[in-house]
């Protein structure tokens, strides 16, 4: 029976993992890709900034509590005939990676938001007494100084896909999630189970380590900077 698991699982895991992977990237790509420019209005619109409009930032805001609000499980049902008329079909990996990004897209831009209003307002000052433009102001200021923040952002909101994923196989969105719920806990599979689990345990603990290493290299990179 032992040997009957670890075929199975070699046969399943391998490739699911891949599915993981495949999903949690491409959706932080695209969720990063709209959640900051998102959380960049956000914090220029916001009272007292550079581009201050309250009617432009309630509105985001309330668009972006409204997304982070949702469970994703209901959320990712809601969603199927988006996602149909999107990929095609509402199942599989490539389907899984629209609610997965409409899910985090929100989440990043709060981070994001969080992290550029964290910059020092002298900074802002003084660039503005220069005589810098917004676009200057966001890019060199806001962006550069936050750059080790929105990479923690970006390494938490990985990590919430790589949990999001494993959701998305009970609706046969692919990936460990789906094996773990198929062969593990539908066939009272206990190897199966605890090897999905220990392959997710992996993919976050080394996010979190990739995420900490690229923080402390800028971080590095900054201080010798200074000194020179």
């Amino acid at each position: 029976m032992n040997g009957e698991n670890i075929q199975l699982a070699l046969q399943l895991l391998p490739l699911q993992l891949w599915n993981t992977i495949y999903m949690v990237v491409v959706s932080g790509f695209f969720s990063v890709l709209i959640g900051l420019p998102l959380g960049v209005i956000l914090t220029i619109t916001d009272k007292g900034h550079i581009k201050e409009n309250v009617t432009i930032y309630k509105v985001l805001e309330a668009i972006v509590n409204i997304g982070r609000s949702f469970p994703f499980a209901i959320l990712m049902v809601s969603l199927i005939p988006v996602t149909r008329w999107i990929v095609g079909t509402s199942l599989g990996t490539t389907a899984a990676i629209v609610p997965l990004t409409i899910a985090a897209a929100p989440f990043v831009a709060k981070l994001i938001e969080t992290s550029l209003k964290a910059v020092d307002r002298h900074i802002l000052e003084a660039v503005i007494v220069m005589g810098s433009n917004t676009w200057q102001i966001i890019t060199k200021v806001l962006l550069a100084e936050a750059l080790p923040s929105i990479v923690s952002d970006i390494t938490l909101t990985i990590i919430n896909l790589i949990g999001y994923s494993a959701m998305a196989g009970l609706v046969g969105g692919g990936g460990l999630g789906q094996v773990a719920i198929q062969y593990g806990y539908n066939r009272f599979n206990t190897f199966i189970m605890i090897s999905t689990v220990i392959l997710l345990i992996f993919l976050v603990q080394f996010v979190q380590w990739l995420g900490g290493y690229i923080v402390k290299t800028i971080n590095k990179k900054r201080g010798k900077f200074s000194h020179d």
